[in-house]
């Protein structure tokens, strides 16, 4: 069987190749197997991929055998905590893409036949699905574990928190020594954020997609069970390569289907349509997000998770993980049973021996779901002609009507914020935060959070054509498109302008009349560039609009 690995292994005028490989301990025997890459964002950057490298070695040791043998490299990562409210985070969404891209270098480069990716942070786990359906090799992902949720005053508290602290401290609701307890309390561990916020919905699409391992996306960074599973993980690749399955043969658009089913009854975070639509790309997959709101209206919200409800990724865990939500979904007839897995086996035979525990209240059943219609909407209208994107799990109203309070960055919305500027019954318009303009179309969770602890969550609508973390809730509308660089009825929001939101019609409209909106357009022109060199100025170029993903191409 002729393998990509030959171009580096095989004749005598791949001696220098061979030569450099002896150099970092493969020996004769070796240069006959298939020679897999192990990748992971492994780093001491973030806690989220701290477990990188150790996962690594774990898997490399499933994969080395009579079949295989498996080489470590690694590939960057940001973390998404650090990094917001301030510049840093223009880099975050653009990371996903240079991980991808980075990853797609080496497999080209050294000729691996097979891969196994490893991720926390939330977009490195995109990034690396985003590679997988880009090279087309087999390959299988292996989450690096959620951390522990902190304590604080006999509550579980996390990241979040702190943000939403922040907030309450500038509005004299904590003191400092109190928001000090929080910070020291909030982030026990390694691993990536506790709730059902980015990471951790990604982590489950790897599960509902196919990609990983049944099980393995609500393990524990610190849990035992999690080196285990990157033994088998690799392991496993062996199987995928013996049998040829890659990845565009289990991420087909059926399978798109039942992660984005999943991603909804879990109440998943607003980042999941980005990075579906994003691997969607990258696997050749006719994804839309029009597909996401028809879903949403036939898939029930079924699991009561931070941010908006009671419980962390352990206590998924604790019930089973990612394979109790799928086996409620095939009951009631929401996913397709059908779809290969990177177990060689499909969704309906990985799903036979699960049991569905009875006595909990983490997962609620579609018929006495937590909401009729699924965790994410898509709106439109003359705001968002485009497409727009609003978790509702956790919003308690159908309708918003008020004055627009327009903001041309994040922080401009934020120093607001903090000097009353706010008020109650307003519409915040944060503009100039898209792929394009911002550039790197930035998570907001400094602003909402801070929103929230203030006291406004729930009296005051955001829209933006940026994003916001998995950790945001309330009344905030993200992926506004088309963004303010392109035109978009965003960039000429005026102060006082009527935008109202009606979530049953899925409508999303600024109330003027079509020839004023139109005439604006006509007047309006982009502001200078924020960079005009560098990685964010490349990517500006290159960048499509939120509602094809974001991507690079």
């Amino acid at each position: 069987m002729a393998k990509f690995s030959d171009d580096v292994t095989q004749g005598v005028e791949k001696s220098a190749a061979r030569a450099m490989l002896r150099a970092v301990g493969l020996k004769d025997e070796d240069f006959q197997k298939f020679q897999v890459g192990i990748v992971s964002a492994g780093n001491e950057v973030t806690p989220c991929n701290l477990t990188g490298p150790e996962l690594s070695e774990h898997a490399k040791e499933g994969v080395n055998g009579e079949d295989s043998a498996g080489l470590i490299f690694s590939t960057i990562a940001v973390s998404d905590g650090i990094s917001m409210g301030h510049e840093g985070m223009r880099a975050s969404l653009v990371s996903r893409e240079v991980i991808a891209d980075s990853v797609e270098l080496v497999m080209h480069a050294e000729r691996f036949d097979g891969m196994v990716t490893i991720a926390g942070c939330d977009k490195s786990l995109p990034g690396m699905l985003m590679a997988s359906a880009r090279i087309n090799r087999p390959s299988i992902f292996l989450y690096g574990g959620s951390s522990l949720p902190g304590e604080y005053k006999g509550k579980d508290i996390s990241i979040v928190d702190v943000f939403e602290g922040i907030g309450a401290l500038e509005k004299g609701l904590i003191s400092e020594e109190e928001l000090y307890e929080i910070e020291c309390a909030a982030c026990p561990g390694q691993g990536s954020c506790a709730g059902m916020f980015t990471a951790n919905t990604m982590a489950s699409v790897g599960e509902a997609i196919g990609m990983s391992l049944p099980g393995t996306a609500s393990i524990q960074a610190e849990d035992k069970r999690l080196r285990q599973a990157a033994k088998e993980t690799g392991n496993q690749l062996n199987y995928l390569l013996k049998n040829d399955i890659k990845p565009r043969d289990i991420m087909t658009i059926e399978a798109f289907h039942n992660a984005i089913t999943t991603v909804l009854s879990l109440g998943g975070s607003t980042n999941a349509v980005l990075h579906l639509l994003g691997i969607a790309y990258e696997a050749r997959v006719n994804l839309t997000i029009d597909i996401f709101d028809e879903l949403a209206r036939k898939v029930p919200h079924l699991a009561d998770m931070k941010p908006f409800g009671k419980y962390h990724m352990v206590d998924l865990d604790k019930i089973g993980g990612v394979p109790v939500v799928s086996k409620i979904l095939l009951e009631n007839k929401l996913i397709n049973p059908d779809c290969m897995t990177v177990t060689g086996k499909t969704v309906g035979e990985n799903l036979e021996s699960i049991e569905i525990p009875k006595d909990q209240d983490v997962v609620y059943f579609p018929d006495n779901p937590i909401s009729d219609e699924g965790g994410l909407a898509i709106l439109r209208g003359s705001l968002s002609p485009n497409g727009s994107v609003v978790k509702v799990a956790g919003i308690e109203i159908d309708t918003f009507k008020g004055p627009a309070n327009v903001f041309d960055s994040e922080q401009e919305a934020l120093d607001a914020l903090f000097n009353n500027k706010i008020k109650k019954g307003e519409v915040v318009v944060i503009r100039n935060e898209g792929p394009k303009g911002g550039p790197g179309m930035r998570e907001m969770l400094q602003i909402t959070a801070a929103m929230k602890g203030a006291g406004l969550g729930k009296d005051v609508l955001l829209i933006t054509d940026g994003r916001f973390s998995g950790g945001t809730t309330g009344l905030c509308i993200g992926h506004v498109t088309p963004e303010s660089f392109d035109k978009g009825p965003i960039a000429i929001c005026q102060n006082g302008d009527e935008i109202s939101l009606n979530l049953k019609k899925r409508e999303l409209n600024l109330n003027i009349n079509k020839d004023e909106i139109e005439k604006r357009l006509k007047n309006y022109s982009n502001p200078e560039p924020r960079y005009k060199s560098g990685i964010l100025n490349k990517y500006s170029k290159l960048v499509t609009g939120a509602e094809k993903g974001a991507v690079t191409g």
